[in-house]
């Protein structure tokens, strides 16, 4: 469930991002993986591509990934060690997904993992030979360490990419570029903010939070960036399904709330790190919560990335009492905060989505099950006809009805509400009740969905289930943006 209110009174906004909790070192450099004048995203010019996110200490890790069947090197690789207990850092691109890229692909992205566990090693065992004990205690930017940091292994880095499909890494330029930005990790807002700018691709602007609470006397943060703007349908399950090989269809058929249940068709990508001392099994079990109701509840254009992964770190040193089980002390306000952290990054989005100009919250209650409730609200937000008439601000409810009607969720026209309100408004003025057309008028309809925000609300009195879904419209901007033209390689995109 999300946050409520009264629970979000329990923890408060702050700056630094994925720098914010303890612990915690980023940086970002531009190394032309994708060449510029080569693509969507290219024409943006010198902009950081490739970013390192590492733990001074091992951190439990939790990851969950796309389901596509068609999946990029990077979230197998990544599937399989988010799978394990701990981690100690991330290395990610953007400008190439390495996806559809063969054994070659696995290669690279093991090559990646390889270079950036060997660099920040180096790093971390060249500062501590330069300082002292105390002056490690002091310097919290650019901090000495002690031995058990100086070895990574590099099964404990993850491995994350996003760009255009099927084409080889620049594994010189990569590697380049992980040198470099290892030498240039440091805890600050700055290098956070350029982390979120460099796993930008179409985006328009950096998606990046973070809040702080108490956990007993501790003080707890979590930081999170995230990018994302065209391909935008995830469905994500935690790495033990992804990483089970072809045994991953068979679980995701039976994991109706953590995807989407439709057939699906530019990547979403997210980065949390927290300081909270969590058992890491406690902690893949609280992202799946977070993620279940956040990231896998949002639609743009209805296209499931190859490359969807959302990665978090746990290091423990805000020192509180471990957290063992979901009744522990202090849980409650990790996953609301954490839920809310996520919930926040996922409108981000939605709201930056290619050609998007308008944000729309659809609540679908009365559905027989959860699951009718979900295929339900995907077929109307997913529907190039009902977005098409958000884009033009248009109340058609009759659309709305079609795209009920074809889904796969059990439905009664002459039970059925389907109502519009202000964004968060709870007064919703009802175009079609029980089978019919209300008597509103059209101009007190439209002048809501004029709005640049605003909520539907469709009601199947059929049963219990419930679903929210964050979509967008469908603009004659997303059309000219993705269509591109093979004469002119600089239109072309992922």
């Amino acid at each position: 469930m999300n946050a409520s209110d009264s629970d979000q009174k329990a923890f408060r906004k702050i700056p630094g991002s994925i720098c914010a909790p303890l612990g915690f070192k980023a940086a970002a450099v531009f190394c032309d993986i994708k060449k510029i004048g080569t693509g969507k995203g290219s024409e943006k010019g010198k902009k950081r591509d490739l970013a390192l996110i590492v733990s001074d200490v091992p951190a439990a890790v939790a990851g969950m990934f796309t389901m596509n069947q068609v999946c990029a090197a990077p979230v197998k690789l990544s599937a399989q060690r988010a799978a394990k207990n701990f981690a100690r850092g991330i290395v990610v691109n953007s400008g190439n997904a390495n996806a559809c890229t063969g054994n070659q692909g696995m290669r690279d992205a093991e090559a990646m993992a390889r270079i950036a566990a060997a660099s920040v090693a180096a790093l971390y065992l060249s500062r501590r030979s330069d300082a002292k004990a105390d002056e490690c205690r002091k310097n919290s930017n650019r901090a000495a360490v002690i031995d058990r940091r100086d070895k990574i292994p590099p099964q404990n880095v993850l491995v994350c990419s996003t760009g255009r499909i099927g084409v080889s890494m620049p594994m010189k330029n990569v590697e380049r570029g992980i040198r470099d930005c290892a030498s240039l990790l440091a805890k600050s807002t700055r290098n956070a903010r350029q982390v979120a700018e460099a796993i930008m691709t179409t985006d328009t602007r950096r998606k990046e939070i973070a809040v702080e609470f108490k956990i007993g006397r501790s003080t707890v943060r979590i930081g999170g960036i995230c990018k994302g703007a065209g391909m935008i349908q995830p469905g994500m399950a935690l790495a033990q399904s992804i990483a089970t090989g072809l045994r991953r269809i068979a679980t995701a058929r039976s994991a109706v709330a953590r995807r989407p249940v439709t057939p699906k068709h530019a990547t979403m990508l997210a980065f949390i790190t927290t300081d909270v001392a969590i058992e890491p099994d406690l902690l893949k079990c609280a992202l799946e919560s977070a993620v279940a109701r956040s990231f896998n509840r949002i639609t743009v254009d209805g296209d499931m990335s190859t490359n969807d992964s959302v990665i978090a770190l746990a290091n423990g040193l805000a020192r509180n009492p471990r957290l063992g089980n979901e009744k522990a002390k202090g849980f409650k306000i990790f996953q609301d905060a954490l839920s809310f952290l996520t919930l926040e990054l996922a409108k981000m989005i939605v709201r930056d989505g290619e050609g998007v100009t308008r944000f729309v919250t659809l609540n679908i209650r009365g559905a027989r099950s959860s699951q009718d409730a979900e295929v339900a609200a995907r077929a109307i937000a997913n529907s190039s006809l009902v977005k098409t008439s958000w884009c033009g601000g248009d109340p058609n409810w009759g659309r709305i009805l079609c795209a009920l009607g074809y889904s796969s969720a059990r439905i009664n026209e002459s039970l059925v509400d389907v109502g519009y309100s202000r964004a968060g408004n709870g007064a919703i003025a009802y175009g079609f009740r029980r089978g019919q057309p209300t008597n509103i008028p059209f101009r007190k309809l439209a002048k809501i969905t004029a709005a640049a925000e605003f909520d539907v609300h469709v009601d199947l009195h059929s049963g219990r289930g419930e679903c929210v879904l964050y979509a967008s419209d469908l603009t004659e901007n997303y059309v000219a943006f993705n269509k591109g033209d093979v004469n002119d390689p600089t239109t072309l995109g992922g």
